[in-house]
């Protein structure tokens, strides 16, 4: 219950959307590869951003 209202860290943000994105991208691979292409990109551009933070956070720690 306590959980309920903590606020996300930037990280757990980023692998959610990278999560959206890749459920997309998994969709679209049969139907429009275009299109699927577009999204694992935006997917890979996301993983880049939560390595950067992840590395940010265990330099400072």
């Amino acid at each position: 219950m306590f959980g309920l209202f903590k606020k996300k860290s930037p990280v757990e943000k980023l692998q959610e959307q990278y999560k959206k994105l890749m459920k997309e991208y998994h969709a679209l691979s049969v139907s429009n590869r275009s299109a699927s292409d577009a999204k694992f990109a935006e997917a890979e551009v996301i993983q880049d951003k939560i390595a950067l933070l992840m590395k940010n956070e265990n330099e400072i720690s």
